[in-house]
C-alpha cells in the first residue's frame, strides 16, 4: 500500500493497525491524545506524521530525535515506515514515556530509545548533542522556543523538521534571528494537506549550518520564558 508516497508491506500496515488498537486501549486509562476516533488516528496521526518523509528522505536519516513525541507521533510512524533508522523519543510526562516503551516493545521495534526528560535536558547531554541527522517536533512550541529545543540535537550537516499549522510562515519568520543565532538556516516552508481535514499544515526545515554555541539550550524553563530574537 502506497501512504504519503511512502510503500508500506503487509507487516508494516499490521503494525499500524496494533499501534491503533494499544492507543485506544491506553485512551481509555489515560489522556494519551485527543483524537479517539480510529479513522482520525489514521489521518491526523498516522498520515500526518508520514508527511515529514517529503523533505526527510532527501538526506540521511540514520539517527532521528523526535522532541515532545507525546504518544509516539510522528516518530514511531517514521520508524514503522523506515525501520533501519535509530529512533530517540524526547518525552518528560511519565505515562506519555510508559506507553512510548511498552509500544515500541509490543511492535518489536529495535534501535528505539526514550528519553524521560526535557528538551532543555537532552540538548546538552553526551551522546545527544549535535548527534542526529533530523530532530523533528509537532505541536510543541512556537519556532523561536522550538529551534532551541532542536537545533542543538542536530549535527552540523543535518536539519530540523517543525510540523506546523497555519501559523508555520509566519513563525518562520519571526523565528530567523533565533534560528541563525542557533546555527540554523530556513531551507523551505513546505504545504502539506490531508484528507478531510480544512487546517492549513507546513513542514518547516531548517538546515543546521554551523556549530551550535555552547550556552544552548539555556536551561530548563528558560527558552519558552525568553524566547531568542524576542525582547521579553
Amino acid at each position: 500500500m502506497d501512504l504519503a508516497g511512502v510503500r508500506l508491506s503487509g507487516g508494516q500496515l499490521a503494525a499500524f493497525a496494533t499501534y491503533e488498537r494499544i492507543l485506544l486501549e491506553w485512551n481509555a486509562r489515560f489522556n494519551l491524545t485527543a483524537v479517539r476516533d480510529p479513522k482520525e488516528i489514521r489521518t491526523k496521526h498516522f498520515l500526518d506524521s508520514l508527511t515529514c518523509l517529503m523533505p526527510m528522505r532527501d538526506k540521511r536519516m540514520e539517527r532521528v530525535i523526535d522532541v515532545g513525541t507525546g504518544a509516539g507521533f510522528p516518530g514511531i510512524p517514521l520508524k514503522i515506515a523506515c525501520p533501519a533508522m535509530h529512533l530517540a523519543l524526547v518525552e518528560s510526562v511519565g505515562k506519555k514515556a510508559d506507553f512510548c516503551r511498552h509500544l515500541a516493545g509490543e511492535l518489536g521495534l529495535k534501535g528505539v530509545e526514550v528519553l524521560q526528560i526535557r528538551a532543555e535536558e537532552a540538548g546538552q547531554l553526551p551522546g545527544h548533542r549535535e548527534s542526529y541527522d533530523w530532530a523533528i517536533a509537532r505541536a510543541v512550541a512556537e519556532m523561536p522556543v522550538l529551534a532551541e529545543y532542536l537545533l542543538p540535537l542536530v549535527r552540523v550537516g543535518g536539519a530540523m523538521l517543525a510540523m506546523k499549522g497555519e501559523s508555520g510562515p509566519a513563525e518562520a519568520q519571526a523565528a530567523e534571528r533565533a534560528i541563525n543565532l542557533l546555527g540554523g538556516q530556513l531551507e523551505s516552508l513546505i504545504p502539506v494537506t490531508l484528507p478531510g481535514v480544512a487546517e492549513e499544515r507546513y513542514l518547516v526545515v531548517v538546515n543546521k549550518i554551523a556549530a551550535i554555541p555552547q550556552q544552548y539550550p539555556r536551561r530548563v524553563g528558560v527558552p519558552a520564558r525568553k524566547p531568542l530574537g524576542s525582547s521579553k
